[in-house]
């Protein structure tokens, strides 16, 4: 058994591609569009799985776009999508100069969680062993849900 991917449904392709691409830094992989089936997929991997994704198609994030309206609720009951950071400090600071919100800071180092547009939750984890507590993120507080 291999992963292959997680598949996530947005209501807004746009606002979904700004989020993963260029807030969190995932790069497009493939789209596929049906007109039949009124739908846009698109691939998305982490830049240090760019070989293994061209290579195996995996793992990736597929954003469904379907082009009817429709809503969907409660992307917290989803789970979550897990990366690894090579320095969540580093990692949250640009996310949050960028607009995102910091819902879980990485007060310990460790871990944090952001939202996408579609209210998926996303953890962030440093990469080996935890970083030395450092302020502002050892003082700041959670922020929503995640």
């Amino acid at each position: 058994m291999r992963y292959l991917h997680t598949m996530v449904r947005v209501q807004d392709l746009d606002a979904s591609l700004h989020f993963y691409c260029q807030q969190l830094g995932l790069q497009e992989s493939h789209r596929i569009e049906s007109n039949e089936g009124r739908y846009t997929l698109v691939y998305l991997h982490a830049p240090k799985d760019c070989e293994q994704a061209q290579k195996n198609q995996a793992p990736l994030l597929e954003l469904t776009y379907n082009w009817d309206s429709e809503v969907y609720n409660g992307g917290r009951n989803f789970g979550h999508i897990a990366f690894e950071v090579d320095n969540i400090y580093q990692t949250c600071r640009k996310l949050l100069d960028s607009g995102v919100t910091i819902n879980r800071p990485p007060r310990d180092g460790y871990m944090a969680f952001i939202r996408s547009p579609d209210h998926i939750s996303i953890e962030l984890l440093q990469k080996g062993e935890p970083l030395a507590t450092s302020e502002p993120w050892a003082s700041m507080i959670n922020t929503g849900n995640w």
